[in-house]
């Protein structure tokens, strides 16, 4: 119970340093409070407990850490408002504003956004081999295929609500948990242990109870064409994912915002071409920012730094640890509901988010043996 109350004041002073309302109003709520507490707990705090094991006693362990935290709580916060943001930026049912001028700022922000932690880098340790901005044909020549393969998994993240509901797309996102492992195995030759598998299988199936609800039960219904992009959704969040994660750490000296850089400004000339293609008339003729609203530049923001965590993730931490914090975002999601559309938690919520619990403990403790 001591270690409860704990974790419960130190969730809180998390949220109040956020400096969100909503949140801080949630967690004030006891039961919650304990119950997301532990959550947190085991999906941050015990990997972080094993890695500092394995880093040892170096003298940047302590900043290696700090890195991984900051980042998981930052993509895990972000993760889950993203699809919250994206239905309410929708008007009467659909998108009153290019989805591909949308995606091209979301590039170009973070684009600035690497080039501006760039500068500070320059002006405080100089310009030095790992953080100069120019580079050699070999290396930027990687990046055009993570780019084009988030293109076109971003704009499909778009299109899948004209075929299910919020709860439906949370069920489906789950696909991309299992192709990540295996790519993981595949790409990166990274070997997982059969607890570890167990714990995905687990992962998808606790993830997938939490969502359950009378409103949700269609999903089985849902379109072929839904159940296509969602899988073809899966394979490319979990490709790119793992194919960014060894651009990052093939050389692990190479300042993270120099290979950002990279990977975004192709980023900006894929979607250019996909602005020029799909909306180039609804452009010209309506303007580039037409039908936008404050819950878009939300939307765009929301999405921009999610994606230089994700990027952080890979560079300190493993994607698998995006896999993780993405599911902990979605259960999190259904909570704060509670307060925006009076979602009722069920008993099949608190049964799901106790498998999860579960499963980010065994992958934790299932890691296979240097």
């Amino acid at each position: 119970m001591a270690t409860l109350r704990v974790q419960e004041a130190n969730l809180l002073v998390i949220v109040a340093s956020l400096n969100s309302p909503l949140l801080t109003l949630f967690l004030s709520c006891k039961e919650l409070n304990r119950f997301l507490a532990l959550e947190l707990n085991l999906v941050i705090a015990a990997p972080i407990s094993s890695s500092i094991a394995a880093l040892g006693a170096g003298p940047q362990w302590k900043r290696k850490i700090c890195n991984r935290t900051i980042v998981t709580f930052a993509l895990t916060f972000l993760t889950s408002s993203q699809a919250i943001l994206i239905v309410w930026s929708k008007r009467a049912g659909k998108y009153e504003y290019s989805v591909t001028t949308a995606n091209f700022l979301v590039e170009t922000l973070k684009c600035f956004l690497s080039l501006a932690a760039l500068a500070r880098t320059w002006k405080n340790e100089g310009v030095t081999e790992d953080n100069r901005l120019s580079t050699t044909i070999n290396e930027v020549s990687v990046y055009p295929i993570p780019a084009a393969l988030y293109l076109v998994k971003n704009l499909l993240q778009y299109y899948i609500f004209a075929y299910v509901d919020a709860p439906g797309y949370q069920i489906l996102k789950n696909l991309n948990i299992i192709s990540t492992g295996v790519l993981y195995r595949m790409i990166l030759k990274r070997k997982l242990s059969e607890i570890q598998w167990a714990a995905f299988i687990l992962l998808c199936a606790g993830c997938t109870t939490a969502q359950l609800n009378p409103s949700s039960d269609h999903v089985l219904q849902t379109p072929f064409q839904g159940w296509m992009m969602a899988i073809v959704m899966a394979l490319l969040s979990g490709f790119a994912g793992v194919y960014t994660e060894a651009i990052m750490k093939k050389r692990p000296s190479r300042n993270i915002n120099v290979q950002n850089f990279w990977l975004y400004v192709f980023g900006m000339a894929f979607n250019a071409v996909a602005i020029l293609i799909q909306d180039f008339d609804a452009v010209m003729n309506k303007g580039f920012f037409h039908g936008y609203s404050f819950v878009t530049v939300l939307m765009i923001l929301n999405h921009a730094l999610s994606g230089l965590a994700v990027s952080m993730v890979m560079k300190y931490a493993d994607n698998i640890v995006k896999v993780y914090s993405t599911s902990v975002a979605m259960l999190l999601t259904a909570v704060v509901a509670v307060f925006l559309f009076g979602f009722h938690l069920s008993l099949a919520f608190f049964l799901g988010t106790t498998v999860v619990s579960v499963s980010v403990y065994l992958h934790s403790a299932g890691k296979p043996p240097r």
